[in-house]
């Protein structure tokens, strides 16, 4: 009877190890490691993709001289969807693995097959492990309706099966849903396990270099809300996307966390409707709450995703604490940030907020990182507690320093144009950002201040 070869893999990284070990010593993660069957004694282990289509192009790399290789810009395929052109750094690029993650329910299958609905000078191959072929069939008709797009559909888990419906269709787009359904014959571990998803990832993207066929797989996360299967995974890969969203909220965000081709920071919008996701082309209104009056705590804040501008409403609480210890809780905007605001309010300005409640969340559900927005919450913060309402055509962009100075913040002339073009009347930005900035000619108020008592000065006397 043939014996069988087991290991030990760290589901965290992908760490393989002869026996269990407590800690990870790659990632140094607890408890992380199991055992998986690797193969079984004298197998002879084959590619699952064999280099049979007319589409390869065999040959042998050889090392050449930097100045002397020629550089061609890489011809992308557009699709319909701008927001998911925008993410990808231009469109699809030919021969890439594209790597989509995010939680149950929020849309990501709904994301691949209508982007395979879509496209109709590309034949494309949706494998579904997960959904049957009349439950793909319902969705794509409440999703695109008359739909003429070259698309087929296969339910298999068998990554030899699926190569041999490869070589059969010769799709130009494949569509993986999801990852860890797929088994190879390779390996003998269950599928989702560290070794199978490593081996069909690792095929896959044999597949996608030798045919120059654009590969979409979807992967799942788990609790902590990183993508399942071991860190190397998204290594492998050409781009990583991330499909986030509130599944109680109609808007999801599609943000690219890796990406080769392109920016690593570009973000597109979509609303979830009944007959499927729809692009949202201005972020900025549907960010920004409409308000017959203004009301204490608001403020608007231009701030940047990528390369693309934003306006965002961040709102503020501030109340009388009731316990010894006054609470900090922000929402889509950092604590540790929050409380050094804080701080340089109350040593700079006086403002005594030791002892209240502060509350701060970014409406819309985004997740914002870029400091350009501290102004804002600064203003949102004095608005609460003071009572006082800001004027809802004012737009602050600028970052506070520890002594109270607003410091320059990048793309500066992008910000006040998006502010420009919604109508606004003013902008706060730091002084050391006017440089190449004409005042006089510009479509909107521009305010440029030096520190946060110029600041409050001018919108509370």
């Amino acid at each position: 009877m043939a014996k069988t070869k087991s290991a030990f893999f760290c589901q965290n990284c992908g760490y393989e190890s002869a026996k269990w070990l407590g800690q990870c010593p790659s990632c140094k993660t607890w408890n992380s490691f199991v055992e998986e069957v690797v193969e079984k004694k004298g197998s002879s282990r084959t590619p699952e993709w064999r280099s049979t289509t007319a589409k390869t192009s065999k040959k042998t790399n050889k090392a050449a001289i930097i100045h002397e290789i020629v550089y061609k810009e890489e011809d992308r395929i557009l699709t319909p969807d701008k927001e998911f052109n925008r993410v990808l750094g231009g469109g699809i690029v030919p021969g890439s693995l594209v790597l989509i993650g995010g939680e149950p329910g929020i849309g990501k299958s709904t994301l691949m097959l209508q982007l395979a609905l879509t496209i109709a000078h590309m034949k494309t191959l949706y494998i579904s492990g997960e959904e049957s072929e009349q439950q793909l069939k319902m969705r794509a008709e409440r999703l695109v309706q008359n739909s003429k797009a070259n698309c087929f559909i296969l339910t298999e888990t068998a990554l030899s099966n699926i190569f041999k419906q490869v070589e059969q269709v010769q799709p130009d787009l494949l569509i993986v849903d999801s990852i860890q359904t797929l088994h190879s014959s390779n390996i003998e571990s269950a599928p989702g396990s560290v070794s199978q998803v490593r081996e069909c990832t690792a095929e896959l993207l044999r597949f996608a270099k030798e045919t120059n066929t654009p590969v979409f797989i979807v992967g799942h996360i788990t609790k902590e809300g990183s993508i399942a299967g071991p860190k190397v995974l998204e290594h492998m890969v050409d781009t990583v996307m991330q499909f986030e969203g509130d599944r109680h909220h109609i808007y999801r965000i599609l943000r690219a966390v890796k990406n080769r081709f392109g920016s690593a920071s570009e973000l597109g919008i979509y609303e979830m409707q009944g007959s499927g996701l729809r692009e949202v082309s201005n972020p900025s209104e549907i960010m920004l709450a409409q308000r017959d009056d203004p009301v204490s705590g608001v403020a608007i804040a231009a701030m940047l995703e990528g390369i693309r501008p934003l306006l965002i409403e961040v709102q503020a609480l501030v109340s009388t604490s009731a316990f010894g210890t006054p609470q900090r809780t922000s929402t889509g905007f950092d604590a540790k940030r929050l409380n050094m605001i804080l701080a340089v309010l109350e040593k700079k300005l006086g403002f005594r907020l030791s002892s209240q409640d502060v509350f701060v969340n970014i409406a819309g559900g985004l997740r914002v990182e870029d400091p350009a927005i501290d102004l804002a919450v600064a203003a949102a913060v004095i608005s609460s507690q003071q009572d006082i309402p800001l004027s809802n055509k004012i737009v602050f962009a600028g970052e506070i320093g520890l002594s109270g100075e607003i410091r320059a913040v990048n793309r500066i002339d992008q910000r006040i144009a998006e502010a420009s073009k919604l109508g606004f009347d003013g902008i706060f930005i730091s002084k050391f950002n006017t440089k190449g900035i004409n005042i006089k000619k510009a479509n909107i108020g521009i305010r440029p201040v030096a520190t946060l008592e110029d600041v409050f000065r001018a919108l509370f006397g």
